[in-house]
């Protein structure tokens, strides 16, 4: 053995891990010295601005935070519809977490697509796409107006409560599927015949043996909801109205309309401080569970039910999901060919021109262009970072894993509104001048990014049977030489899935990209907010065909994903 590795058990063992413990550090640094530049360098530099704009500290502001009940009613106000929209979407997603794990049926990829378009959405997307739908005008208030000849809407939930829950639901529905139907699919499934054998019913052998396996995945899943929901902002704003305020949308009134910088920094630390607590209880959660944002189907699935009343119910939360997650995208579509006057494709060409009290320094379709140029240059940095920060905090024995998976994820858990200011405050000196270059979008997109992408690599790198890499060293094989035989073939689904939901959040992703973007360079959720923004029929249908398109993008990337896991899967 000791002429296999060229020195001595012990001596060489030793310094096998030592010199694999320096290079996973030497990975590790990449997104540690890009999380320094372009997220805690801004971030401090905004709180001391705000806490001490003279060099001296300077909390008179500060105390209408302590001494004021109205942040006291807004922190439980986000508290409270956060732990309202998890219970109700785990409620509502496990039915069909458990369908996707256990059944094949016609459609199934098409509509595991569908499910993953809502996540990487922009809010101004769903805010219309509901508006389009449900609103006052929305297409099922004039059909029912129409059938039933009724003067007034029966559906008034604008500006309510229900309507911004209803969105968090068609938001992290497919977030709760994913993670737990995943998870479910990988069980064992000699466990439940070795019940049934002992005489366990159905509803035993889920109580007592399949419901115990998935309370870490389900924990991890809810924890991610309320995290998304905790954060909310953009669907709070627009479907809420002005008289429900979350944390993040008062930081946005804080910092925009009253340049209450103090305040809206106190907010953004009260905000990261909560949410980086939940996020290392959810980075322990998913060391036990090992579950990613999109893990790859069983190969062995049933074929749906011959009993009627299976049928029946599997049937109806299949219809369930199509009407949660396909009406609002088919009104939105719907929308953008239909004017005045019927159908028509007026708003799709209208993209093609500037008119004459445009809000674009350029066409509205070089949107299209810009978005996909910096969704391509964000995704290829953050599967570079979020391949080194798992392959860091892959390893099971490591100390502090928890704390540094937390870190990464804290990104996920800031305003977007407070890290563009501290962007524009602090990125405007040499050697990072950065406020004017077009450079700064897919950094900023990058940074939302990557998070991701550690999620869907680094479960599966946990999930390597450490013997596969022991055994390749036994034979020979350097570090380098496992990773290239072992770890990388067996993750590139992983690193695929990952790139995919880099592209589609570059794509959809707004709050950061209102700042850092230039006049003539608009993203298409920018292009989209401004369209809204604007009065007329014109600017509102040009708003919906944006996004149709941005909708179609960022889907057809996981459809893709879908056929080459049919593929592989009838291959194997």
């Amino acid at each position: 053995m000791s002429i296999l590795f060229g020195l001595s058990d012990n001596n060489g063992k030793r310094y096998s891990i030592a010199s694999s413990q320096v290079w996973r550090w030497l990975l590790f640094s990449i997104p540690l010295i890009f999380l320094a530049l372009f997220y805690f360098y801004p971030l401090i530099k905004i709180v001391l601005l705000s806490f001490l704009p003279e060099g001296s500290w300077q909390p008179d502001k500060l105390s209408r935070l302590f001494s004021s009940p109205v942040y006291a009613r807004i922190l439980w106000f986000t508290t409270w519809q956060a732990a309202v929209s998890m219970l109700l979407t785990v409620l509502l997603a496990l039915p069909g977490a458990y369908i996707f794990a256990r059944y094949s049926f016609r459609g199934k990829n098409i509509l595991q697509a569908l499910m993953t378009v809502p996540f990487v959405l922009p809010t101004v997307v769903t805010a219309a796409a509901f508006r389009a739908l449900l609103g006052t005008n929305g297409l099922v208030n004039r059909m029912l107006m129409s059938v039933f000849e009724l003067q007034t809407p029966p559906i008034a939930i604008d500006q309510t409560v229900y309507f911004f829950l209803l969105a968090h639901i068609f938001y992290n529905y497919s977030l709760v599927v994913r993670i737990v139907g995943g998870f479910w699919a990988g069980l064992d499934p000699d466990l439940r015949s070795a019940a049934k054998m002992l005489g366990a019913s159905p509803w035993q052998t889920f109580y007592r043996i399949t419901l115990p396996l998935l309370l870490p995945a389900i924990g991890s899943a809810a924890l991610l909801v309320f995290i998304f929901c905790f954060t909310s902002f953009g669907v709070v704003l627009i479907l809420g109205g002005p008289g429900y305020a979350t944390i993040e949308v008062e930081i946005y009134r804080q910092a925009v309309q009253m340049f209450n910088l103090p305040m809206a920094a106190a907010l953004s630390l009260i905000q990261i401080a909560v949410n980086f607590a939940l996020m290392w209880i959810y980075a322990k959660l998913d060391v036990q569970s090992k579950t990613g944002f999109y893990t790859e189907s069983a190969k062995s699935v049933e074929p749906l039910p011959s009993t009627l009343f299976k049928r029946i119910w599997v049937g109806s939360n299949i219809v369930f999901m199509v009407l949660l997650l396909a009406t609002p995208l088919t009104a939105l579509i719907a929308r953008s060919f239909t004017g005045e006057n019927g159908a028509t494709l007026v708003y799709y060409t209208a993209l093609f021109t500037t008119q004459a009290r445009s809000v674009f320094f350029v066409e509205p379709i070089s949107a299209v262009a810009n978005s996909i140029g910096f969704a391509v240059a964000a995704m290829l940095l953050a599967v570079v970072l979020g391949l080194a920060a798992s392959i860091f905090l892959s390893p099971s024995k490591r100390r502090g894993k928890s704390f540094w998976d937390a870190l990464i994820m804290l990104p996920l858990a800031t305003s977007a509104v407070t890290l563009g200011f501290g962007y524009i405050i602090t990125l405007n000196k040499p050697p990072l001048n950065l406020r004017d270059s077009i450079a700064m979008v897919p950094i900023a997109h990058a940074l939302v990014a990557f998070p991701f992408v550690v999620r869907c690599i680094l479960p599966t790198l946990r999930q390597i049977p450490e013997s596969l890499r022991e055994a390749a060293t036994m034979l020979g094989a350097s570090p380098a030489q496992v990773w290239k035989y072992v770890d990388l073939p067996i993750i590139t689904r992983a690193i695929l899935v990952g790139a995919v939901f880099a592209f589609s959040i570059s794509m959809g992703e707004f709050g950061a990209s209102a700042f850092v973007t230039r006049p003539h360079t608009p993203t298409m959720p920018v292009a989209i907010f401004r369209f809204l923004g604007q009065p007329g029929d014109l600017n509102y249908g040009q708003a919906m065909a944006m996004s149709s398109i941005l909708m179609l993008v960022t889907c057809s990337g996981f459809w893709l994903i879908g056929k080459v896991d049919s593929s592989r899967s009838r291959l194997s």
